[in-house]
């Protein structure tokens, strides 16, 4: 993998009105894997639009990493809350630009929709029923926390994330689901991991002098899974062996833990974790708004390191 993945795209709020109405004509195409016929190579090449400028440049940035099979563009969704316009406008972006390169290059392309379903619930949404049973799950993985609607699913992230399916597929969105929670607990994620307390030293430089003092006592890009409560743990590293790939830690209930960085037992906080998600998936291309990109820049440095 290499650094520089990740764009963002500025856009006006006239430009995104017009944005939004193109991709209602656009439906009517289903957004399939196969280009607008109408479409030609010499109105791609012509092309001034910004989804075309993006691509041009990912081209040129494939072609100097002389990178081989497909192109994989990603798109993240929170499942702590459902899917909403914000949502839609992300996917619809980065398939635009995906559209734009395919029409300019003939490479074959990949959209992820990453869910970040082992993310520990941090809050209880305003818009949700049943509260009081949330509150009792917080920092819990939101594939831990159950389905608030009633049961119908497993958890809180399989509702949400089967609302963010449909509400994709209503669209004809070309894309293959991940589930953070699926990826780790199957190992997809175990050489990042493995890298990532190698590394942890560097890692560590880079994200200290961003974050606040009381912040930088307890700080890990490693979050371990509590083996007693199964909550998601925002505490330092007291031992780390990378050769093992092993951590130490002190648990909720004041025992010292030693566990495994491989295979779910542990994952990745944010900045480390999309850094983390880049390497272990060969994403190339994910759109980040301007309130991001600082942390982008920080997730490209960590992506280096890696």
């Amino acid at each position: 993998m290499k650094a520089g993945l990740y764009r963002f795209v500025k856009i006006d709020r006239p430009a995104l009105l017009a944005l939004n109405h193109n991709v209602a004509r656009m439906r009517v195409d289903k957004m399939t894997a196969q280009p607008i016929k109408s479409f030609t190579q010499a109105d791609a090449e012509a092309a001034k639009s910004w989804p075309f400028q993006e691509a041009r440049r990912l081209a040129k940035r494939m072609q100097r990493v002389k990178k081989t099979g497909p192109v994989i563009f990603e798109t993240g969704f929170g499942p702590s809350g459902l899917p909403h316009i914000g949502t839609f406008q992300e996917v619809a972006r980065t398939t635009m630009v995906r559209r734009a390169y395919e029409l300019l290059t003939g490479h074959e392309t990949k959209l992820i929709s990453f869910s970040d379903d082992m993310d520990g619930l941090r809050k209880v949404p305003d818009n949700m029923p049943n509260k009081e049973m949330l509150g009792q799950h917080l920092q819990m993985p939101l594939t831990k926390v159950p389905d608030p609607f009633g049961g119908e699913y497993e958890s809180f992230a399989h509702h949400n994330n089967a609302r963010l399916r449909a509400f994709l597929d209503q669209f004809g969105f070309d894309y293959e689901f991940r589930s953070s929670t699926q990826d780790y607990e199957a190992g997809r994620f175990d050489a990042a991991l493995m890298r990532m307390l190698e590394k942890y030293d560097d890692v560590m430089n880079v994200i200290l002098p961003t974050i606040g003092d009381d912040r930088k006592k307890t700080y890990s890009p490693i979050l371990p899974i509590s083996p007693s409560t199964g909550r998601v743990l925002y505490v330092p590293m007291l031992e780390r062996d990378a050769a093992a790939g092993t951590v130490v830690f002190e648990d909720e209930n004041g025992e010292r833990v030693k566990t495994s960085v491989t295979g779910g037992a542990v994952k990745l906080q944010w900045k480390a974790d999309w850094a983390g998600r880049w390497f272990a998936l060969g994403v190339d291309y994910e759109m980040a708004g301007e309130d991001l990109t600082e942390s982008t820049k920080l997730s490209s440095r960590i992506l280096r390191i890696l």
